[in-house]
């Protein structure tokens, strides 16, 4: 059914030259604005030693970092796949591998970044011993591996199985990657206890730092702050969850007439998987009281004054 409807598309889609130009264009330059704004992030976090040496930022850099080859790479995919081009599968594999990768990272990264707030509410006297820089880089090193062990997986069974698919030319897909059943359970699997282990990292720091910030010997500013940021992080983790919906809405709108889903099919594209992890960042980062008027100052060219961002008022976010 499946093939018979992807054909059908692609027979219509080629008849609607102008409406594919427009959706292909308001995509690209959607990705394109926020690739931008997340690079001009990725700088004016990177320009102060305060937060190059603060584990917090350093995460908020991974972060962008990570969402910007998410980007660029979903939207080198849905080019490919909007325009039905085919590529060498080696490198439509190197795509896949990142974008899958990157995409669990999101997640994963939040978890460690409410870790971290969790620490500085809970442990201020030993944030400063575990929240170093080079602990935060051995976190990030655990997430990559995380994030990447399900579709090397899916890559390393296509080496054994069917090592010749690689120097093929053919349309770039997940699928390729999938030639046993148990692969898409074994996806399936690995999404869900991610996404489980970070919803309950997220509620086990939300719950103590609401404790602590009871306690008459906690900074409550600080920690109603914290459990903000915590807030936060568990709405970006509800915007990554939105991409799981996706194929669900493919599957109930696979009813309507097929001019109507193609239509639809876009809308869902746009609003489900697009927007959300577009807006993520950006929310996270213009939130952030001392963030906000450096990436103000990069963001105007240097046209606004900057005020200085101590490590007190770093602390206190």
């Amino acid at each position: 059914m499946w093939l018979r409807l992807l054909l059908q598309i692609y027979t219509l889609s080629l008849t609607l030259t102008e409406i594919r130009i427009l959706k292909v264009s308001l995509v690209a330059a959607t990705y394109s604005i926020f690739i931008y704004l997340n690079c001009v992030m990725l700088v004016a976090v990177r320009s102060k030693a305060a937060f190059r040496e603060t584990s917090r930022y350093i995460l908020f850099a991974h972060m962008l970092f990570n969402d910007i080859l998410h980007l660029v790479t979903s939207m080198v995919l849905y080019i490919l796949s909007f325009f039905y081009l085919e590529i060498i599968q080696v490198f439509c594999t190197l795509l896949t591998l990142i974008s899958a990768n990157t995409f669990i990272n999101e997640p994963l990264n939040l978890a460690v970044m409410s870790l971290e707030r969790y620490v500085a509410v809970c442990f201020p006297l030993r944030h400063g011993e575990l929240s170093t820089p080079q602990k935060t880089f051995y976190a990030l090193v655990v997430i990559w591996v995380l994030g990447s062990s399900s579709i090397l997986t899916d890559i390393l069974t296509v080496a054994i199985v069917q090592p010749s698919l690689f120097l093929l030319s053919g349309l770039c897909t997940r699928e390729q990657l999938i030639r046993k059943s148990w692969q898409r359970d074994k996806e399936v699997a690995f999404s869900v206890l991610y996404f489980t282990l970070v919803a309950g990292v997220l509620l086990f720091t939300y719950v103590s730092i609401t404790l602590e910030a009871r306690s008459a010997s906690t900074d409550r500013t600080s920690a109603q702050k914290a459990m903000r940021t915590v807030m936060l992080h568990a709405f970006q983790l509800c915007l990554s969850l939105m991409s799981f919906l996706y194929n669900l809405f493919q599957v109930l709108l696979s009813s309507l007439p097929l001019d109507v889903f193609v239509q639809l099919r876009f809308v869902t594209y746009v609003v489900v998987l697009l927007l959300p992890r577009c807006l993520s960042p950006l929310i996270y980062g213009l939130r952030d009281q001392s963030f906000r008027p450096v990436f103000m100052y990069h963001f105007t060219c240097g046209t606004r004054i900057v005020k200085p961002a101590g490590p007190s008022s770093l602390a206190a976010e």
